[in-house]
């Protein structure tokens, strides 16, 4: 009877050291297969560009290949959901978008920012109002001044609702004094397409997201949510300089789900970082005109963090937070 009470808890302490060692076997084999990066929104916008030039790149950093799969819905609600609640094993991460801040406090999500593992930021970009080059309005003043006497009137196609795009038209709106229609879509590049189409008046997406129409001449950037003049825009104001104080911008990174291992953590942020920094990359997001800016995991998370409780404020002031 002694020998047995002793035994168990011996026992069980082997088991628990079992247990660590296995996983760091693991983890020193990782990665062994393909690993899965979810993106949550559609092919063709600015995530989808992102992560396809990044996974394109890892292919020199990590030994087995990174697939892309879009999961889109819900402003990105769908896939990043399934981004965080993955099997923390490093075989299933996700591009990381600031919805993740924003998404929860609306009730449009049943995840939070703290069920993601930050591993590192890799692009940001600001909200920028665009039209068709043919639409009666030709600078932001002349787009205002339509909206403002026609309340409701102008449609305004975002990524979705919820989704960054949809809460810098509100935030302009609320901001100005305007009311919009905001108009839902899974992601940019169809929000796009329905403004080539002429079913919406505007798009609130991201400079390169209509950067390949703006050269065909059939788009035109009347204003950025930024402080300052975006590069490659260069002839493109800001809301502040047009006396609105408000920027408003995204950003995209690669994230993994809570309680990945830390030396799992380890390989993916070290990897990103020679990704993130590989001129294969980096030439990848300027011919697409989209801005590199590359974080660290620590420094991505206090990103996060900050825009967290900056988008609950904004929420609750625009009165949409849950």
């Amino acid at each position: 009877m002694k020998l047995g009470r002793i035994a168990l808890p011996v026992m069980a302490a082997l088991c628990v050291g079992a247990l660590a060692f296995n996983t760091s076997v693991h983890a020193q084999g990782y990665p062994n297969k393909q690993i899965e990066l979810v993106v949550p929104y559609s092919a063709g916008g600015g995530t989808d560009l992102v992560a396809r030039a990044f996974a394109d790149a890892a292919k020199n950093h990590l030994s087995q290949p990174i697939g892309v799969v879009n999961k889109t819905g819900g402003a990105g609600a769908i896939g990043l959901a399934e981004a965080a609640f993955a099997r923390p094993n490093g075989y299933k991460i996700g591009v990381g978008t600031v919805e993740i801040t924003m998404l929860p406090h609306m009730g449009l999500a049943n995840f939070t920012a703290n069920d993601f593992v930050p591993i590192a930021r890799l692009n940001a970009e600001p909200s920028a109002i665009s039209v068709l080059m043919d639409a009666p309005w030709k600078t932001y003043e002349e787009f205002m001044d339509y909206a403002k006497a026609n309340p409701g009137k102008v449609r305004i196609g975002n990524s979705g609702t919820g989704a960054i795009w949809h809460i810098a038209a509100e935030a302009l709106g609320e901001r100005t004094g305007v009311q919009f229609n905001h108009i839902p879509y899974d992601g940019a590049n169809p929000a796009v397409t329905a403004l080539l189409g002429g079913h919406i008046e505007a798009v609130t997406v991201s400079p390169p997201e209509v950067i390949a129409h703006v050269n065909a001449g059939k788009i035109r950037i009347l204003a950025i949510m930024a402080d300052e003049r975006h590069a490659g825009f260069d002839d493109v104001p800001t809301l502040k300089e047009k006396g609105v104080d408000l920027a408003v911008a995204t950003w995209r990174g690669i994230v993994a789900p809570k309680g990945t291992p830390e030396d799992i953590q380890k390989i993916l942020r070290e990897s990103a970082k020679n990704t993130a920094e590989d001129a294969v990359f980096r030439e990848s997001l300027a011919k697409m005109n989209l801005t590199w800016s590359y974080l660290d995991g620590p420094e991505y998370k206090a990103v996060i963090d900050k825009d967290n409780a900056f988008f609950k404020d904004i929420m609750t002031k625009l009165g949409i937070a849950k």
